[in-house]
């Protein structure tokens, strides 16, 4: 993988300096060094060479290969956008995001190394930055090395990459605009997450999109990443989500799967630095019960 930087300051003249405000890991310069190359101007130099304002510093990192032990899949993925650092797909629910004993061979991940074996990838090793449960559709963001991964992760740590969701909840929530702020843990009896002062703090934000006859619609924010967040806190406040049998939502309202779609996705371009902003089409068993 080659990167290129403009070099706008004297005051980095370190190498390793300049690339760690690019967001380059103390482990991930240690691997340059080791098996990658750095250039100025075209021309290789050694990393203990000192930047001058106005240089172009090129950064080749050492290829990952390929995890050996994942399949890749020939099956159908929807690409929302692509480019040579990152992967944006729509994923259906019913598909697991990651290869696990239930199923190795035909999950999002085998599906992203059989998409970029046919595009004759040079690197094949899916780094996932928005997971989604089986049963949950929408974005999943996927860097293509681990690079960009290093970048992504550093945007969630800073609340600079914005995930919306939508959702249905069963009944008629009180307020066309809430925050729920409720500790979670896993149950100690079950998958299940639940409020719980010895939790870990977890803050869920919502907007009523549309009022159904025994459900609502809503436009979901997360502030915190915790599993199950939406599921556990809408569950938590008498609003569990249609479809969810493992937090008791309504199985007989059209949908035998959560109700939960991840609809929007906003970061900052890990190398240009311009805001993106993606929105995937609602699928047709959501779509049906809001109409």
């Amino acid at each position: 993988m080659e990167i290129k930087w403009q070099v706008e300051s004297d005051s980095e003249k370190s190498i390793k300096r300049f690339l760690a405000t690019k967001g380059v890991s103390h482990r991930l310069y240690s691997e340059l060094k080791r098996r990658g190359r750095v250039l100025v101007n075209e021309q290789i130099v050694p990393f203990d060479y000192a930047l001058t304002s106005g240089e172009q510093l090129t950064v080749i990192f050492p290829p990952e290969g390929s995890d050996a032990d994942v399949a890749g899949s020939d099956g159908e993925l929807e690409v929302v956008a692509e480019t040579a650092h990152y992967l944006l797909l729509n994923k259906p629910a019913g598909l697991n995001t990651v290869p696990g004993p239930a199923n190795s061979t035909d999950t999002l991940v085998n599906r992203v190394k059989g998409h970029w074996r046919a595009v004759k990838s040079p690197d094949r090793k899916p780094h996932i930055i928005t997971r989604l449960d089986r049963f949950s559709s929408g974005l999943v963001l996927v860097a293509h090395d681990i690079l960009t991964n290093n970048l992504f992760v550093q945007q969630q740590d800073q609340h600079q990459l914005e995930k919306i969701y939508l959702a249905i909840v069963a009944g008629q929530l009180p307020d066309d605009h809430g925050v729920i702020e409720a500790p979670l843990a896993q149950s100690p009896t079950g998958f299940q997450q639940v409020v719980t002062a010895t939790g870990k703090a977890a803050k869920t934000e919502y907007w009523v999109e549309k009022r159904l006859p025994q459900a609502t619609v809503v436009r979901v924010k997360l502030h915190t990443g915790r599993t199950h967040q939406i599921r556990a806190h809408f569950a938590s406040i008498g609003h569990p989500l249609l479809g969810d049998e493992l937090y008791q939502g309504p199985m007989d309202q059209g949908i035998e799967r959560q109700a939960l779609h991840a609809w929007q996705l906003s970061f900052m371009e890990p190398y240009t630095g311009v805001k993106q902003s993606f929105t995937a089409s609602i699928p047709e068993d959501l779509a049906n019960i809001i109409k």
